[in-house]
């Protein structure tokens, strides 16, 4: 779940970029014409518009933005299938829809279909997560011949309408009763005075994500309960002191503490990372300054730091208490930033408002040091703090036997060279190198290359995971460090490769079970006696505690690696599946001697066949675990994988589990 998280909070990035500059020109817009929002001037009116273009349909940005980023492959098609989500809820379930459903006049429609528009965040994020999880699973499936048109990622967006359909139908009666109830909570802590401001501010903040916030919102700042906050503090009427508490503690926190808090992230962020995150942060931080628009701040951590939001949403309800206590009042007709702030300097029932730059400054403090500690305490995820490249694409732009060589090249580069390199050697998936020291090396540029992972051991060893084929990696690395790191004809130069059975296109949709590899106790791979196994690095999978050395086939298939020390062995299924078989932790050490093998490159087995035969009381003397590791390295295909027989006692041969391409 964590990781989906991030991956979830990574995807947001593409649309909430886009945010910062529509900001700014609303906000410059109605810096020009507050009272007529652009009725009185052109450019005004132009700024609006053009940011409005944006910020109106948060939803639709949303949507997309998610379908392609959570997709497996990044497909265009992912990001179609996200707008066509987002299509149906909003045809199906606006009020006119609803209307026409119950057969009454639009007016008389609940009033919680009106939130149901562009706009709805929660919409657009539920649309995104249902068009990519649709096509991961759908967008190689192949229909009968008669269908064929259809197949594919033509399914795609099919799928994803049929999906939606049916939790439009569900959202009909499951949304009304969830925003009324929201209203009426509301309007119970209305009477509550400061205290129910701050309630308010908090959750203002936390409904963010789903939307629902409008419902408090027409509480407070509307007519619904007769508090009509906004409506009341520019007619300049009520009580002052009192008509305006249910905005002016947003002011703090708008203009000083989440710019403090991006000014934490910022400086939480990588080394080789603060330039892109200071980029965004200073974007989304002038914008909430200036204008009040936070959603370009809140939601670059929304997701991937949700406790450091959670935070936030705490702090924005102390700021609104202490600013209700103290009735200290200001008002906004667009958001609780700079240009508001100003423009409410001048009405009337406005009560000491430059308070509120006091508390500004106070809550500034507070959010900054509150998010260092939080972020660092806790290892959260926030922009820049993420290993790897993110999203990024690998950046190799070469492929078949040359891809070694480019790849060997930027690692080799990354490590530091000739200057820093002295020893490279590989086991099954990783590098094992020694360098003079680990601290120059370039973790980053390593990582641009595509690799699962890397892991410092100490300050002269690391590891760097490539997967099954690091062999071809690490002769590479070694003709670069045995010519003093220079390739003689660098463009061409090629890998001479073993030959393999030819590649097998995945079937999709078609289930498959598992079986152990000898008897024993089955454990899920986040068990396993290796850190980069157990952190999935190369793959989902699992492994057996054996009982005896007899090792049997996981899956039927073809035998495409046995690797020289006789320690791991990979197989492709006829569904396309990669099987990894690993004997041992660091058993590439013992140079093969506690293994026998059966089988040859080549060979087809069938599920259940002999593999191999282990000496376990000679690993057992030489200090290894035992954990036969099954591992399906190409993630990409598999789209569900169930171990029912997690920590059983099982025989060998016998169905632990399933797996679905």
């Amino acid at each position: 779940m964590k990781a989906y998280m991030q991956k979830m909070g990574r995807s947001l990035m593409l649309p909430v970029a886009t945010l910062p500059v529509a900001a700014l020109f609303m906000g410059i817009g109605y810096w020009i014409d507050p009272s007529g929002w652009g009725g009185n001037n052109l450019l005004a009116a132009f700024l609006i518009k053009a940011g409005s273009t944006i910020l109106d349909n948060l939803g639709i940005l949303f949507a997309v933005g998610l379908a392609l980023g959570m997709s497996k492959d990044k497909d265009g098609s992912a990001a179609l299938s996200g707008l066509v989500a987002f299509l149906v809820p909003m045809t199906l379930i606006n009020s006119a829809s609803v209307a026409m459903f119950q057969g009454i006049d639009v007016e008389n429609v609940n009033i919680a279909f009106s939130a149901i528009n562009n706009k709805n965040v929660f919409i657009g994020i539920l649309s995104g997560l249902v068009a990519a999880a649709m096509y991961n699973r759908f967008s190689n499936v192949k229909l009968p011949m008669a269908l064929s048109f259809f197949s594919g990622k033509r399914l795609v967006p099919i799928v994803t309408a049929a999906v939606m359909l049916v939790l439009s139908a569900g959202l009909i009666f499951v949304w009304p009763p969830v925003y009324t109830g929201l209203v009426s909570f509301g309007e119970a802590i209305s009477g509550m005075g400061p205290i129910g401001a701050g309630l308010y501010g908090f959750f203002n903040r936390l409904l963010i994500p789903t939307g629902l916030h409008h419902a408090l919102n027409n509480v407070f700042w509307f007519n619904i309960a007769g508090i009509d906050d906004i409506g009341k503090f520019w007619a300049s009427e009520g009580v002052k002191g009192v008509t305006g508490m249910y905005q002016a503690g947003f002011f703090p926190v708008m203009m000083f503490g989440l710019p403090a808090g991006a000014l934490a992230i910022y400086q939480c962020a990588r080394p080789e990372k603060k330039k892109a995150t200071a980029s965004l942060m200073m974007a989304a931080a002038f914008a909430s300054f200036f204008t009040g628009v936070t959603e370009p701040l809140e939601f670059a951590f929304m997701f991937v730091a949700w406790p450091l939001y959670v935070v936030h949403a705490i702090l924005t309800g102390i700021s609104m208490f202490v600013a209700a206590a103290f009735q200290w009042t200001a008002g906004f007709n667009f958001s609780a930033g700079l240009i508001d702030f100003v423009l409410s300097l001048r009405v009337p029932i406005a009560n000491q408002p430059y308070m509120l730059l006091l508390l500004g400054l106070v809550m500034s403090v507070i959010y900054y040091f509150t998010f260092m500690f939080v972020i660092k305490k806790f290892n959260l995820m926030t922009p820049g703090r993420e290993e790897g490249d993110g999203e990024e694409t690998p950046d190799l732009d070469v492929s078949g036997d040359s891809k070694f060589t480019s790849m060997a090249r930027r690692i080799y580069e990354g490590l530091g060279a000739q200057g820093n390199v002295t020893s490279i050697d590989n086991c099954t998936t990783r590098l094992r190198l020694t360098v003079k020291d680990t601290g120059l090396v370039d973790q980053a540029k390593i990582k641009s290359t595509g690799v699962p992972g890397l892991k410092v051991i100490d300050s002269s060893n690391i590891q760097v995971i490539v997967g099954t084929e690091v062999q071809f990696v690490a002769d590479e690395m070694t003709k670069l460090h045995h010519s003093g790191g220079i390739s003689e004809n660098p463009v061409e130069e090629t890998v001479k490769k073993p030959e393999s059975a030819p590649e097998k296109t995945a079937v999709s949709g078609e289930k498959a079970d598992i079986y152990a590899v000898a008897d024993g106790k089955v454990i899920p791979i986040s068990e396993v006696h290796d850190d980069v196994f157990s952190a999935k690095m190369m793959g989902d999978g699992y492994a057996v505690l054996p009982e005896n050395g007899e090792v049997t086939a996981p899956v039927s298939g073809k035998i495409t690696t046995i690797f020289p020390t006789k320690h791991a062995v990979g197989i492709l299924t006829d569904t396309g599946i990669e099987v990894l078989l690993h004997m041992g932790v660091d058993t590439v050490e013992l140079k093969g001697e506690p293994f026998t093998l059966h089988i040859s490159a080549g060979q087809t087995v069938k599920q259940g066949d002999k593999i191999a035969t282990i000496d376990l009381s000679a690993l057992e003397q030489a200090g290894k675990k035992p954990d036969l590791i099954v591992v399906f390295t190409n993630q990409d295909i598999v789209t569900a994988y169930e171990l029912a027989k997690s920590g059983q006692m099982v025989s060998a041969n016998e169905v632990v589990g399933n797996v679905t391409v």
